[in-house]
């Protein structure tokens, strides 16, 4: 491993082995400082989601169901396939159950982080109005704090890169379709790798250069189909074998507290991929999927909040657990030397010879790019709170350049960064939500006192004379 690359990973580690806590505990405190309430609205956030209350005159740039879309087509992607691979290559089995903790304590988190997205909208320098922790930290914890919301928008302009995205787009299509085809070397693949990132680069700027709108627009498209086949795929390998899911099932937990097959052996392995891998997959706590929500149509702070708590559901519980199953079902994580994305792709094709691994790439393809197109606006936002949303567009452009770099850059690398600047921007977002979590339970009390009356159901109140309720 070369020096700047063992740096970053070095890095990484560190920042990973405080942050974890703050995370985990974190998550904790605000999963029993909520008392589940959160948790007994799924009904009502799925009522929101199919554009119940929508109102086009609320203030924001997308729906309710487009900022959920946007926020998952960030979430659903390398997270649930590179990642759980890299979490059971690393980690074992046992890594999984610890992806499972965390987003238990995730669903707690999104909804306090992106209700908080909501009730302290900023504004930029061009007067338009802007969600994420940058804002909440400034209009919730004052001026004074403004240094803490500079650090995440730091951190977050290489946090937002697409390195992983890319590196292991790249990668699945070059060991799977031309390695094979001989029109690719799998040991000296530089040239290959660089001209996949200036095509990626010419498709990903059509789209991002558009802004949220057309992001939201394409994700809203794109994601829930690609979710759809993923998840065949994925069932349909979990239905032929669905004898032995117990048995992998119990081997996740089991795992969870041996560490048997981590590297090293170590508990503590097990756990920190776990979270690292699950972090990474449905970021809440990250700071990302406020950003997202923050753009979002409503004047209700808490809508988007439980809007938002779908996601580790949908993301790490349902998607992450069907890769793993398929992943330990096929026993490539024993058998195999692969990594990464590659890993995946041999489970598939082990399961449905012949075909498996080109259905992947297909889901890979989709899932990569539509990430891609929202890590943009992330990184925009950002850099727009650092030096004026008038010269925002800038970050487009360093972002595409980053494209050609992520395309051959070492995969460790590729972890490792993204992984370190994750670590750096859960510690705004977290700080500032905990502090201002007494607000959100304030807004939550008070809207199930108008939406959820004791003796009704929000059910028989139409939604124009709700609103005229607040």
């Amino acid at each position: 491993m070369e020096p700047v690359e063992q740096f970053i990973v070095d890095f990484a580690d560190i920042a990973w082995s405080y942050l974890l806590y703050l995370l985990i505990l974190g998550g904790l405190f605000l999963l029993l400082y909520s008392r589940f309430i959160p948790f007994r609205y799924f009904k009502h956030s799925i009522d929101i989601i199919r554009g119940k209350f929508d109102d086009p005159d609320e203030p924001g740039d997308i729906t309710h169901f487009q900022a959920l879309v946007s926020a998952l087509a960030a979430t659903i992607g390398m997270g649930n396939i590179s990642g759980v691979a890299i979490a059971i290559t690393v980690g074992g089995p046992g890594a999984v159950f610890w992806m499972w903790l965390s987003a238990v304590l995730g669903i707690a988190t999104k909804f306090f982080t992106c209700s908080l997205s909501i009730m302290y909208r900023g504004q930029d320098s061009l007067g338009h109005t802007q969600g994420g922790p940058m804002y909440v930290v400034v209009e919730g914890l004052g001026k004074a704090w403004k240094p803490l919301a500079s650090f995440f928008c730091i951190v977050g302009v290489i946090g937002c890169l697409p390195l992983l995205q890319v590196n292991q787009l790249v990668q699945v299509i070059r060991d799977v379709i031309f390695v094979p085809m001989g029109v690719a070397d799998a040991s000296s693949h530089f040239w290959f790798d660089f001209f996949a990132g200036i095509v990626l680069v010419m498709l990903v700027g059509t789209v991002i250069f558009g802004g949220i709108s057309r992001i939201a627009d394409v994700s809203s498209r794109v994601v829930p189909a690609m979710v759809i086949l993923y998840m065949a795929c994925a069932l349909w390998v979990i239905i032929v074998n669905l004898s032995e899911v117990p048995q992998y099932l119990a081997l996740i937990v089991s795992d969870a507290f041996t560490g048997d097959a981590a590297a090293g052996g170590l508990v503590g392995v097990v756990i920190a991929t776990g979270v690292r891998r699950a972090a990474f997959s449905n970021e809440a706590g990250i700071g990302t999927e406020s950003m997202a929500h923050g753009a979002a149509k409503t004047r209700e702070p808490v809508r988007e909040g439980l809007v938002a708590m779908m996601e580790p559901v949908i993301d790490t519980l349902i998607v992450c657990t069907c890769t793993a199953l398929v992943i330990l079902m096929t026993g490539v994580w024993q058998t195999s030397s692969d990594s990464g994305v590659t890993l995946t792709a041999t489970a598939f094709e082990s399961a449905m010879p012949g075909f498996g691994s080109y259905l992947l790439i297909i889901c890979v393809i989709f899932f990569s790019t539509s990430t891609i197109f929202t890590y943009s606006y992330y990184g925009t936002k950002c850099l727009g709170f650092l030096i004026g949303a008038e010269r925002q567009g800038l970050y487009n452009v360093f972002y595409v350049a980053c494209i050609i770099v992520a395309s051959v850059v070492s995969l460790d690398s590729a972890v490792a960064l993204i992984d370190g600047m994750y670590a750096l921007m859960a510690i705004p977002t977290m700080v500032s939500t905990l502090l201002l979590a007494p607000r959100v339970m304030r807004s939550l009390r008070d809207y199930i006192g108008r939406f959820h009356p004791p003796h009704g159901d929000y059910d028989d109140v139409p939604a124009h004379k709700v609103e005229q309720n607040r």
